[in-house]
């Protein structure tokens, strides 16, 4: 009996579209789900909207629409990129929800009762001119650590530390521009550092890369400190029990969304047990995947806030890089961004499934968005070597044999050599190393082109009396290029319908180890088309 698994990806923030920077990491777990999927596993596959905090009720504001009609649009507009890019999520739902609400105030409840949170008055920014206290998001200022400028409130871009707004160095405000003052106000403080013994030994579980592990650690040398999880009005989010005027932290309120998404999802199905996936002695498995720069929150704060609430911890934390467009990471904040919308409008999804694909790895490192890269990525390894594969050698099976493949491989041995490589990309895949995935695909890829190329079908087809040889040896080439596309099925699920339909066969994960004879397929029509650099232009890069 396999375990059940749950898989999330980090709330994508509901103030302005989907861009290519936020659809990696979708990407990257939608193709380890779909893996594991025809592997055979029950995984479920869930996200939301992180619907609150101060941007959206400015952003709101400045639109001149009430904060629930607006994250209701914005939703919208995330299902359709979504959708579009081909992930596959079980349940979509919103922070800004009741089940949210609920667990929210329960996790409070129990961590208040068990003494881990404490309330008392510090100095925060406020703004004069907007007459309201100012999240850490909206002062900016040089890093107390390495003096970057223009850094956030909460943590710093370059170097990863993380600290109060009040230790930034010329600190201004980002909705007046003036520099704000210090007044006194109630916040409540949850215990992290009650947790430090708990967090090293469970950081260094396995749960996290090696490389990971080692950056995490480096925030136990100074201490870990207690954790704000309250902001003052006026703010869109739920109110902390007894408080009309304080509010949750969103930091708080976004990660208790993968509960109460789960709990959405299981209301909806009756096969699914809320308990068995979230209780503290769950045997099933959890999976995060997120990017680097949020690592702090689901190795610290997430880990300590469920154990001190008695649910179950993560399983295994994926962590990527960010996506960089000449060398300058992609934010909706600073106006660097390709949304996925105009992405889609002139390409298509499996052409970005694929390049991230080719990129990714545990070392994460920083994806750069290059044009010349990407067509070449493509046009070679997809259009030329696999595509063309399957191209060159069909119309021998439609013209000479009526669609119907031999009932024998000419050369076992090779295909065997195919076969037994699968394990070697069940490896990659399982860990996330698709780029080392990817290359072992091409390898393959290559030999059988070589060996189309060594055969010449072309001239075989001449012969008359070497019509055998022929029909296996298009055979054998077609069920090369079947295995490559069923270990690419879940980087390029487009694509795989589209060879489903000429081979006139489903494409499963143990197929590969049943070759693909005696059997009648579809007369072959061209996959996909090389990617044009005019198809670029709209990047506006090289």
């Amino acid at each position: 009996m396999k375990k059940k698994i749950l898989v999330t990806c980090a709330f994508p923030y509901a103030n302005g579209p989907i861009h290519i920077g936020h659809i990696l990491e979708h990407i990257q777990a939608d193709i380890w789900v779909r893996y594991k999927k025809m592997r055979g596993y029950e995984v479920w596959f869930i996200c939301a909207d992180d619907a609150h905090g101060t941007p959206i009720m400015l952003q709101s504001k400045k639109l001149k629409k009430d904060p629930e009609k607006f994250i209701i649009s914005i939703y919208k507009e995330h299902v359709k990129d979504f959708l579009n890019f081909n992930i596959s999520y079980d349940n979509y739902y919103s922070t800004h929800s009741p089940e949210n609400n609920f667990f929210l105030k329960k996790i409070y409840n129990c961590l208040k009762d068990k003494g881990l949170i404490k309330t008392k008055v510090i100095s925060q920014f406020f703004d004069r001119k907007e007459n309201m206290f100012l999240p850490d998001r909206f002062v900016r200022g040089l890093c107390p650590v390495c003096f970057s400028e223009e850094q956030y409130g909460d943590h710093c871009e370059k170097c990863g530390r993380t600290y109060s707004s009040t230790e930034l160095v010329s600190p201004k405000s980002v909705l007046s521009g003036i520099q704000p003052v210090l007044r006194d106000s109630l916040h409540f403080f949850f215990d992290l550092p009650h947790f430090s013994p708990m967090l090293k030994s469970w950081i260094s579980s396995g749960v996290l890369e090696n490389s990971i592990v080692n950056k995490v650690m480096e925030w136990f040398i100074h201490g870990l400190k207690e954790w704000d999880i309250s902001r003052d009005g006026p703010y869109f989010g739920f109110n902390i029990p007894g408080f009309s005027d304080k509010y949750f932290y969103v930091w708080l309120d976004a990660p208790v969304g993968y509960i109460s998404t789960f709990k959405n999802l299981c209301d909806k199905k009756d096969s699914l047990v809320f308990d068995e996936f979230w209780n503290a002695d769950s045997k099933h498995e959890l999976y995060h995947f997120i990017g680097k720069d949020i690592v702090y929150f689901h190795s610290l704060f997430w880990p300590a806030i469920l154990e001190g609430s008695g649910f179950r911890k993560p399983t295994k934390i994926f962590v990527h890089g960010h996506v960089t467009i000449n060398g300058s990471k992609i934010s909706k904040s600073k106006g660097l961004m390709i949304s996925a919308d105009n992405w889609f409008k002139n390409l298509d999804s499996d052409s970005l499934r694929y390049y991230y694909f080719t990129k990714i790895s545990s070392k994460v490192q920083d994806i750069e968005v290059n044009s010349d890269i990407f067509i070449q990525q493509f046009n070679t390894n997809v259009v030329n070597k696999i595509v063309n594969l399957a191209s060159r050698i069909s119309r021998f099976i439609s013209f000479y044999f009526n669609c119907y493949l031999s009932k024998n491989l000419d050369n076992q041995i090779l295909y065997d050599s195919f076969v037994n490589s699968t394990k070697k990309i069940e490896f990659f895949l399982e860990k996330c190393e698709f780029s080392s995935a990817n290359l072992l695909i091409m390898k393959f890829a290559n030999i059988a082109n070589s060996y189309i190329d060594e055969k010449k079908p072309w001239v075989m087809a001449k012969n008359i009396n070497d019509r055998d040889n022929l029909h296996n040896v298009c055979t054998t080439g077609i069920n090369f290029f079947r295995i490559l596309i069923i270990w690419l099925k879940s980087v390029m699920p487009d694509l795989a319908k589209k060879v489903e339909f000429f081979l006139n066969s489903k494409l499963t994960w143990n197929s590969i180890y049943i070759p693909l004879l005696d059997h009648k397929i579809s007369i072959f029509k061209p996959l996909y088309k090389k990617i044009k650099r005019s198809q670029l232009d709209f990047l506006n890069i090289r």
